[in-house]
C-alpha cells in the first residue's frame, strides 16, 4: 500500500518523508501546523528555516512578520481535503486532517487505508499506525520544520495578497508565495489560520472539502494499545 502527501501545502502538510512500517511504503504528509520558512510547502517538501518557542522546546523565537496569513489553525479543526497528485494519470484522494491547539498535535487519516499518522510537535515525534497490521513506527519528526504557533505569523517567506474566495463555505484571503522548490502557489486561508485551498498555475492541488471547528479531544491522538512496535526503515 503507497500512501501519498498533498501535492502542495502550508499550514498543516509539511515535508513528505518515507519509511518502511513494515511491508507499507509511507510517503507521508508529516504534520504540520503551519511550518515557518520559506513561504509554501511544495509537492513533497516543506518550508524549512525560521525559529519558534515551541512548548517544551528551549528554542529561541525570532519575530514574526504582520504582512503575512496565520498559517496555523487557532481553533481545533477537522478538515476533510481532496488532493490532487502532481502526476498524470493518478486519481485524486480524500484525506481527514484533525488537529488540537493544546496539545499541538495532528492526525492525518487518508481515505480507503488503515494506516494513519499522529505527530505532536511538543516533543517532535511522527507515529506512523498500521491498525491492519497491528504495528506502529515512532520516529523523530523528519527534517528541520519549525511550527508557527497559533496566533503568530510566519517568521520568513514572502507572502503577497492577490485576492478572496469562499471554499467549503468557508471565506478565505488568497496569498501568493513561493515554495522551497521555487514554485509559486496561491494559498487561501482563513482568518484564523486554516488552510482551504492550494493552486499552481491556476491548477488546484488541496482543496477542503467540510471544515468542522469543533474540540479534538486527546484520544484522537493516541496510538491504539496493543500494537507492535515496530522501527522505521528508510528506503
Amino acid at each position: 500500500m503507497i500512501m501519498r502527501d498533498a501535492p502542495v501545502c502550508a499550514g498543516l502538510f509539511p515535508r513528505a518523508a518515507r519509511f518502511f512500517c513494515g511491508s507499507v511504503l509511507v510517503v507521508a504528509a508529516t504534520a504540520c501546523a503551519g511550518i515557518s520558512g520559506a513561504g509554501m510547502a511544495s509537492a513533497q517538501t516543506a518550508p524549512v528555516g525560521g525559529t519558534v518557542v515551541v512548548p517544551g522546546t528551549a528554542t529561541a523565537q525570532p519575530a514574526t512578520q504582520p504582512d503575512a496569513p496565520y498559517v496555523t489553525p487557532a481553533v481545533d479543526t477537522d478538515i476533510t481535503y481532496v488532493l490532487t497528485p502532481a502526476q498524470d494519470g493518478l486519481a485524486p484522494a480524500r484525506q481527514r486532517m484533525r488537529w488540537q491547539v493544546a496539545g499541538l498535535k495532528q492526525r492525518l487519516d487518508p481515505e480507503g487505508g488503515s494506516v494513519y499518522m499522529i505527530t505532536t510537535w511538543k516533543n517532535r515525534t511522527l507515529s506512523v499506525v498500521d491498525e491492519s497490521r497491528g504495528r506502529v513506527s515512532t520516529m523523530p519528526m523528519p527534517g528541520q520544520q519549525d511550527l508557527t504557533l497559533p496566533g503568530q505569523h510566519p517568521a520568513s517567506g514572502v507572502y503577497v495578497q492577490v485576492g478572496q474566495s469562499v471554499v467549503a463555505g468557508e471565506a478565505c484571503q488568497v496569498w501568493r508565495t513561493v515554495d522551497t522548490e521555487g514554485h509559486e502557489s496561491d494559498a487561501c486561508y482563513t482568518a484564523d489560520g486554516i488552510l482551504l485551498q492550494v493552486a499552481q498555475q491556476g491548477r488546484i492541488m488541496v482543496r477542503a472539502l467540510s471544515v468542522s471547528r469543533a474540540p479534538q479531544p486527546d484520544s484522537v491522538f493516541e496510538v491504539p494499545a496493543g500494537l507492535v512496535a515496530q522501527a522505521p526503515a528508510h528506503p
